[in-house]
């Protein structure tokens, strides 16, 4: 970025084009990320009337396989592009020459080892499954260079049309072959589709042509940034996937089934809305250290809103969790419901620790992001390993515990480097928990007053009692702070002027 370019302490001008960019990018990356999980839910809740929880549980046997291998694609030498300040052809080229060699090194694994995953589950089918996925790593350089490219310029219009035409093409597909009767499958193949389309329309987008350069001197930083961030993707991988490793050999097929088809509902905000905020945050994080700003009051603003949208939606998840699973997948996932509503309650702390890392990754300080991640890896297997005796319950109670842990030991060593104090984050999101609190009550006290028999109504009636007095409290006691979110998506100076409430909020 142009230094020029870089934001000001001007409340009310020199900042005005930056926040603009951001705002922007936040709306691209967000929004159509949003339109490709509205694609994708559709096409999941059609599909799963047409598939059993079987077919569920064995795809998630060869995610896992596939999770445990993605930690070395290479990905993070990419993102390291969006946090340097220093970027020439030949580095462009030295990342896009480590990405094909761990696209092909791990494309390999993947196949010669699918017959062993497969006598690990005992599931002989898992190994045809896991060979046809092995192109989903050689699709990965045409992914992650050119995406990575464009956050760095905070460009996320063409990278969000991508993603939307890939939702469309994959959607399609697991419903077309669901349809037709190819069970797991239908899958299969969608995973692949959304990959290859992906990948080539990425390349599409950026028009990032260069050739790989497999010598690395002279971008030592990229590749000690990146490898870091791979370290940190392994232990990631250890955290999201042990309760299928460790349930795997130990529930039946149907019930992980039931787990991961719940732990997928829950996981909808943190694993699909966050994850590009978090992308738009990085780029503009970095940008703004690489001009010397403050980040503290920059991530108050942004958990402020991030929780905003997250914790009423887990809450009101939990409340409605009967009626939504009863009309968005039938009769035959009455099982799923304890499970999502018991996971759902713990969500909002998991949001939270998740938004963490890009602001003391912008900083160029990932081994803060490596130490919560080291963290996560040991409380989760741990708690799956103590809870997996008791069935999807006992999981779910796992989460109870870890989920808390990980966030507040996230929060005790990421808030000091920011020089944000543990009470300031309290009082910014204690309206929301008052909302949260008012909004459950209401819900809860509506039921025996509005009796509904049909699911779809109650579901409705749930809703819009939630989402009316949760508005309320905040129109009422917060007044402030919905103006100051009102001016922020008009584009304007919030009633204060202040800088940071004008970027935060739309990082």
């Amino acid at each position: 970025m142009n230094p020029a370019a870089a934001p000001s302490d001007s409340p009310a001008g020199e900042d005005t084009p930056f926040a603009a960019r951001v705002r922007s990018a936040l709306f691209w990356r967000w929004g159509t990320q949003a339109g490709s999980q509205i694609i994708t839910w559709t096409s999941t809740f059609l599909v799963v009337r047409l598939l059993d929880p079987t077919d569920y549980g064995l795809f998630a046997m060869t995610q896992v396989v596939i999770t445990a291998l993605a930690f070395l694609d290479g990905s993070s030498f990419a993102t390291s592009l969006v946090q340097t300040g220093h970027v020439s052809k030949r580095r462009i080229g030295q990342v896009f020459g480590l990405l094909l060699i761990f696209a092909g090194l791990l494309a390999a694994a993947q196949f010669l080892t699918a017959p062993y995953a497969a006598a690990y589950f005992g599931e002989p089918v898992i190994a045809d499954m896991l060979r046809l996925q092995a192109l989903i790593f050689l699709t990965v350089p045409f992914t992650a260079l050119p995406q990575q490219w464009l956050a760095r310029e905070l460009e996320f219009r063409k990278a969000g049309q991508v993603l939307m035409a890939s939702a469309v093409v994959g959607a399609l597909t697991a419903l077309v072959l669901a349809w037709l009767g190819w069970g797991v499958w239908a899958l299969v193949y969608a995973g692949v589709a959304i990959f290859a389309t992906r990948a080539i329309g990425m390349m599409l987008a950026a028009q990032l042509w260069v050739w790989p350069v497999f010598r690395l001197t002279g971008a030592w930083d990229l590749f000690t940034f990146g490898g870091t961030l791979t370290l940190c993707q392994m232990f990631w991988i250890i955290q999201s996937q042990s309760d299928v490793v460790i349930a795997g050999r130990v529930m039946p097929t149907h019930d992980l089934g039931l787990y991961t088809q719940a732990l997928f509902l829950t996981l909808i905000v943190t694993a699909r809305f966050i994850p590009p905020v978090n992308e738009v945050a990085l780029a503009a994080y970095s940008q703004l250290h690489r001009a010397r700003k403050p980040l503290g009051p920059y991530f108050l603003k942004t958990a402020r809103l991030v929780m905003m949208v997250s914790a009423p939606a887990y809450i009101g998840l939990a409340l409605v969790a009967e009626d939504a699973i009863l009309v968005l997948m039938g009769e035959k996932w009455t099982e799923l419901i304890p499970i999502v509503a018991g996971l759902a309650l713990v969500m909002p702390a998991f949001a939270l620790q998740l938004i963490c890392g890009p602001v003391t990754n912008a900083m160029g300080r990932p081994r803060i992001y490596l130490a919560t991640s080291i963290a996560g890896a040991i409380i989760f297997p741990a708690m799956f390993l103590i809870g997996v005796s008791e069935g999807a319950s006992g999981l779910v109670r796992a989460w109870w515990v870890a989920a808390p842990a990980l966030c507040a030991l996230t929060l005790a060593i990421t808030l000091p480097r920011i020089a944000v104090s543990p009470l300031a984050l309290l009082n910014g999101l204690t309206p929301i928990a008052l909302a949260c609190g008012g909004m459950a009550l209401a819900v809860i006290g509506a039921q025996p007053l509005l009796p509904i028999a049909s699911p779809f109504v109650a579901l409705l009636r749930s809703m819009l009692v939630g989402a009316i007095v949760y508005g309320l409290i905040f129109w009422l006691g917060y007044r402030d702070i919905v103006l100051e979110t009102w001016a922020l998506l008009r584009n304007r100076p919030s009633p204060q002027g202040s800088v940071p409430a004008r970027f935060a909020g739309a990082s």
